[in-house]
Protein backbone atom coordinates (compact mmCIF):
# COMPACT_ATOMS: atom_id res chain seq x y z
CA UNK A 1 0.00 0.00 0.00
CA UNK A 2 2.95 2.13 1.27
CA UNK A 3 4.50 1.95 -2.09
CA UNK A 4 1.58 1.96 -4.43
CA UNK A 5 0.70 5.42 -2.95
CA UNK A 6 3.89 7.11 -2.37
CA UNK A 7 7.22 6.36 -2.06
CA UNK A 8 9.23 8.69 0.30
CA UNK A 9 12.96 8.18 0.59
CA UNK A 10 15.88 10.32 2.52
CA UNK A 11 18.74 10.32 -0.48
CA UNK A 12 20.64 12.36 1.20
CA UNK A 13 21.00 14.18 4.59
CA UNK A 14 23.25 17.08 5.35
CA UNK A 15 23.11 18.94 8.99
CA UNK A 16 23.77 22.88 9.12
CA UNK A 17 23.69 23.39 12.78
CA UNK A 18 23.15 27.08 13.96
CA UNK A 19 25.56 26.19 16.96
CA UNK A 20 27.46 22.80 18.39
CA UNK A 21 24.77 20.44 19.53
CA UNK A 22 24.98 20.97 23.00
CA UNK A 23 22.69 22.36 25.85
CA UNK A 24 25.02 25.49 25.97
CA UNK A 25 25.28 26.48 22.52
CA UNK A 26 24.56 29.89 21.39
CA UNK A 27 22.73 32.23 18.80
CA UNK A 28 24.94 32.56 15.08
CA UNK A 29 21.84 33.57 13.36
CA UNK A 30 22.68 31.11 10.69
CA UNK A 31 21.04 31.40 6.89
CA UNK A 32 18.84 28.67 5.85
CA UNK A 33 20.42 26.27 3.60
CA UNK A 34 18.79 26.44 -0.41
CA UNK A 35 15.52 24.69 -0.80
CA UNK A 36 14.15 23.28 -3.99
CA UNK A 37 10.54 22.06 -4.91
CA UNK A 38 9.43 22.88 -1.72
CA UNK A 39 5.42 22.67 -2.46
CA UNK A 40 4.37 21.00 1.08
CA UNK A 41 4.28 21.82 4.82
CA UNK A 42 6.84 20.31 6.99
CA UNK A 43 6.73 19.62 10.61
CA UNK A 44 9.97 18.22 12.66
CA UNK A 45 8.80 16.46 15.97
CA UNK A 46 10.96 15.47 18.85
CA UNK A 47 10.17 12.63 21.12
CA UNK A 48 12.32 11.57 24.02
CA UNK A 49 12.05 7.92 24.66
CA UNK A 50 10.59 7.84 28.25
CA UNK A 51 13.11 6.44 30.48
CA UNK A 52 13.05 5.18 34.30
CA UNK A 53 16.78 5.48 34.47
CA UNK A 54 17.65 8.87 33.70
CA UNK A 55 13.72 10.59 33.42
CA UNK A 56 12.42 12.10 36.74
CA UNK A 57 9.24 10.45 36.02
CA UNK A 58 6.86 7.96 38.25
CA UNK A 59 8.07 4.92 36.70
CA UNK A 60 6.29 3.14 34.29
CA UNK A 61 6.79 -0.83 33.80
CA UNK A 62 10.25 -1.72 32.33
CA UNK A 63 9.50 -3.07 29.33
CA UNK A 64 7.90 0.60 28.20
CA UNK A 65 10.11 2.83 29.91
CA UNK A 66 13.69 1.62 28.64
CA UNK A 67 14.84 4.53 27.01
CA UNK A 68 16.93 2.69 24.64
CA UNK A 69 14.55 0.76 22.85
CA UNK A 70 12.46 2.50 20.79
CA UNK A 71 9.95 -0.64 19.91
CA UNK A 72 8.45 -1.22 23.12
CA UNK A 73 8.83 3.05 24.62
CA UNK A 74 5.73 4.06 25.90
CA UNK A 75 6.50 7.34 23.81
CA UNK A 76 7.14 5.27 20.38
CA UNK A 77 6.22 1.92 19.72
CA UNK A 78 3.58 1.68 22.33
CA UNK A 79 -0.39 1.92 20.85
CA UNK A 80 -0.21 5.84 21.74
CA UNK A 81 3.40 6.54 20.70
CA UNK A 82 3.96 7.77 17.52
CA UNK A 83 5.35 5.52 15.38
CA UNK A 84 2.47 3.10 16.29
CA UNK A 85 0.12 5.96 16.18
CA UNK A 86 1.26 7.64 13.04
CA UNK A 87 1.45 4.45 11.55
CA UNK A 88 -1.78 3.13 11.50
CA UNK A 89 -3.72 6.67 10.82
CA UNK A 90 -5.69 6.42 7.78
CA UNK A 91 -4.51 10.10 7.05
CA UNK A 92 -0.52 9.39 6.49
CA UNK A 93 1.69 7.31 5.11
CA UNK A 94 4.74 6.29 6.44
CA UNK A 95 8.58 5.13 5.11
CA UNK A 96 11.10 4.45 7.75
CA UNK A 97 14.38 5.79 7.09
CA UNK A 98 16.06 4.18 10.14
CA UNK A 99 18.80 6.21 11.84
CA UNK A 100 19.58 9.73 11.18
CA UNK A 101 23.13 10.59 9.93
CA UNK A 102 25.44 12.08 12.28
CA UNK A 103 23.38 11.82 15.20
CA UNK A 104 24.22 8.67 17.23
CA UNK A 105 21.46 10.14 19.85
CA UNK A 106 18.22 9.40 17.13
CA UNK A 107 17.47 5.99 17.59
CA UNK A 108 15.21 6.06 14.83
CA UNK A 109 13.97 8.28 12.16
CA UNK A 110 10.58 8.03 10.56
CA UNK A 111 9.28 9.90 7.53
CA UNK A 112 5.35 10.57 7.26
CA UNK A 113 3.46 12.09 3.82
CA UNK A 114 -0.35 13.23 5.06
CA UNK A 115 -2.45 11.83 2.08
CA UNK A 116 -4.82 14.95 1.28
CA UNK A 117 -2.26 17.70 1.70
CA UNK A 118 1.34 15.88 1.05
CA UNK A 119 2.55 17.71 4.50
CA UNK A 120 5.60 15.75 5.41
CA UNK A 121 5.96 15.13 9.26
CA UNK A 122 9.93 13.98 10.45
CA UNK A 123 9.46 12.42 13.62
CA UNK A 124 12.69 11.29 15.90
CA UNK A 125 13.06 9.13 18.44
CA UNK A 126 15.65 10.26 21.12
CA UNK A 127 17.21 8.29 23.45
CA UNK A 128 16.08 8.30 26.84
CA UNK A 129 19.14 9.54 28.61
CA UNK A 130 19.54 12.32 25.72
CA UNK A 131 16.40 14.36 26.89
CA UNK A 132 18.43 17.49 27.61
CA UNK A 133 20.12 17.25 24.01
CA UNK A 134 17.13 16.48 22.46
CA UNK A 135 14.99 19.32 24.24
CA UNK A 136 18.06 21.66 23.15
CA UNK A 137 17.54 21.25 19.38
CA UNK A 138 13.91 21.80 19.76
CA UNK A 139 14.33 25.17 21.57
CA UNK A 140 17.64 25.93 18.92
CA UNK A 141 14.79 24.97 16.06
CA UNK A 142 12.10 26.89 17.24
CA UNK A 143 14.54 30.37 17.17
CA UNK A 144 15.45 29.33 13.77
CA UNK A 145 19.25 29.03 15.04
CA UNK A 146 19.48 25.46 13.97
CA UNK A 147 18.69 23.69 10.24
CA UNK A 148 19.25 20.25 8.69
CA UNK A 149 18.61 19.34 5.10
CA UNK A 150 16.66 16.40 3.52
CA UNK A 151 15.61 15.26 0.05
CA UNK A 152 12.89 13.64 -0.28
CA UNK A 153 11.27 12.25 -3.49
CA UNK A 154 7.65 11.68 -3.56
CA UNK A 155 5.36 11.09 -6.32
CA UNK A 156 5.46 15.11 -7.69
CA UNK A 157 9.22 14.20 -7.43
CA UNK A 158 12.31 15.25 -5.86
CA UNK A 159 12.32 17.79 -2.55
CA UNK A 160 14.73 19.71 -1.17
CA UNK A 161 13.81 20.87 2.39
CA UNK A 162 14.67 22.33 5.69
CA UNK A 163 13.80 20.99 9.09
CA UNK A 164 14.44 21.89 12.62
CA UNK A 165 14.53 25.71 11.89
CA UNK A 166 13.13 25.21 8.48
CA UNK A 167 10.01 23.41 9.48
CA UNK A 168 6.52 25.01 9.48
CA UNK A 169 5.99 23.06 12.34
CA UNK A 170 7.67 22.02 15.31
CA UNK A 171 6.43 19.61 18.33
CA UNK A 172 7.63 17.84 21.34
CA UNK A 173 6.76 14.68 22.69
CA UNK A 174 7.84 13.41 26.09
CA UNK A 175 9.00 14.44 30.06
CA UNK A 176 9.16 17.57 30.89
CA UNK A 177 13.23 18.11 31.53
CA UNK A 178 13.16 21.85 32.16
CA UNK A 179 11.58 20.60 35.81
CA UNK A 180 15.21 19.30 36.37
CA UNK A 181 17.93 21.30 34.19
CA UNK A 182 17.86 24.82 32.57
CA UNK A 183 18.09 25.57 29.10
CA UNK A 184 19.75 28.93 27.30
CA UNK A 185 16.90 31.16 25.95
CA UNK A 186 17.95 32.02 22.30
CA UNK A 187 16.48 35.31 20.73
CA UNK A 188 14.80 34.46 16.75
CA UNK A 189 16.81 34.14 13.91
CA UNK A 190 16.01 37.18 11.74
CA UNK A 191 17.03 34.97 8.91
CA UNK A 192 14.59 33.07 8.84
CA UNK A 193 12.25 32.46 6.12
CA UNK A 194 8.83 31.19 6.77
CA UNK A 195 6.88 31.53 10.20
CA UNK A 196 6.92 28.57 12.90
CA UNK A 197 4.57 27.18 15.12
CA UNK A 198 4.81 24.55 18.17
CA UNK A 199 2.88 21.88 20.14
CA UNK A 200 4.38 21.23 23.34
CA UNK A 201 3.12 17.71 24.55
CA UNK A 202 4.57 17.37 28.31
CA UNK A 203 3.49 18.54 31.71
CA UNK A 204 3.35 22.38 32.28
CA UNK A 205 4.48 23.43 29.11
CA UNK A 206 3.22 26.68 29.21
CA UNK A 207 4.62 27.54 32.38
CA UNK A 208 8.25 26.05 31.59
CA UNK A 209 8.40 26.91 28.31
CA UNK A 210 7.32 30.30 27.85
CA UNK A 211 10.94 31.65 28.67
CA UNK A 212 12.24 29.80 25.39
CA UNK A 213 8.89 30.77 22.92
CA UNK A 214 8.12 34.46 23.52
CA UNK A 215 12.28 35.42 22.42
CA UNK A 216 12.48 32.71 19.43
CA UNK A 217 9.58 34.16 17.46
CA UNK A 218 7.76 31.01 17.35
CA UNK A 219 3.54 31.31 17.89
CA UNK A 220 2.88 28.24 20.70
CA UNK A 221 -0.15 26.63 19.10
CA UNK A 222 -1.02 23.86 21.80
CA UNK A 223 0.91 24.12 25.54
CA UNK A 224 -0.07 22.47 28.81
CA UNK A 225 -1.01 23.21 31.92
CA UNK A 226 -0.82 20.77 34.26
CA UNK A 227 0.74 17.27 34.48
CA UNK A 228 -0.80 14.87 31.35
CA UNK A 229 -0.04 12.02 29.21
CA UNK A 230 1.78 12.75 25.79
CA UNK A 231 0.01 10.53 23.42
CA UNK A 232 0.75 11.34 19.74
CA UNK A 233 -3.24 11.03 19.42
CA UNK A 234 -3.06 14.60 20.82
CA UNK A 235 -0.34 15.89 18.28
CA UNK A 236 -2.35 13.45 15.67
CA UNK A 237 -5.39 15.63 15.89
CA UNK A 238 -3.94 19.05 16.35
CA UNK A 239 -1.92 18.30 13.44
CA UNK A 240 -5.35 17.96 11.55
CA UNK A 241 -6.73 21.22 12.66
CA UNK A 242 -3.97 23.08 11.82
CA UNK A 243 -3.60 22.03 8.60
CA UNK A 244 -7.50 23.75 8.21
CA UNK A 245 -5.81 26.61 9.48
CA UNK A 246 -8.31 26.75 13.01
CA UNK A 247 -7.15 29.12 15.67
CA UNK A 248 -6.06 28.27 19.24
CA UNK A 249 -9.07 27.92 20.86
CA UNK A 250 -10.32 25.34 18.34
CA UNK A 251 -6.87 23.74 18.43
CA UNK A 252 -7.30 23.57 21.98
CA UNK A 253 -10.65 21.97 22.19
CA UNK A 254 -9.28 19.28 19.34
CA UNK A 255 -6.25 18.18 21.84
CA UNK A 256 -8.84 18.08 24.66
CA UNK A 257 -11.36 15.96 23.07
CA UNK A 258 -8.72 13.69 21.87
CA UNK A 259 -7.58 13.21 25.24
CA UNK A 260 -10.75 13.12 27.34
CA UNK A 261 -11.43 10.03 24.79
CA UNK A 262 -8.18 8.50 25.44
CA UNK A 263 -7.80 9.13 29.44
CA UNK A 264 -12.25 8.56 29.51
CA UNK A 265 -12.80 11.70 31.02
CA UNK A 266 -15.08 14.30 30.26
CA UNK A 267 -14.19 17.13 27.66
CA UNK A 268 -14.68 19.33 30.28
CA UNK A 269 -12.23 18.15 32.40
CA UNK A 270 -9.67 17.41 29.55
CA UNK A 271 -9.40 21.04 28.44
CA UNK A 272 -8.26 21.97 32.46
CA UNK A 273 -5.17 19.75 30.71
CA UNK A 274 -4.10 22.59 27.88
CA UNK A 275 -3.52 26.11 28.77
CA UNK A 276 -5.55 28.80 27.17
CA UNK A 277 -3.50 30.86 24.91
CA UNK A 278 -4.54 34.48 23.74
Amino acid sequence: MIRAALHLSILALSLTLAACNKAESAATNPSPPAEQHRDFKVVHTFVALCDNASQGIAPVPSKIGNGNDPANNLYWGCSDGSRAYFSKSKQWRRHSTGKAKDQPAILERLVFQHKQSRTVMVVDAWRGSEIKECMAQFCQSMAGQRYESVTIKDDQGEHRVNLAGGADLLAFIGHNGLMEFSLPALPANPKRKQDVSAVVLCCKSDRFFQKHTEPSGVTPLVMTASNMYPGAFILHDVIEGWLKHEDRGQLRLRAAKAYAKNQKISTKSALNVFAPLP
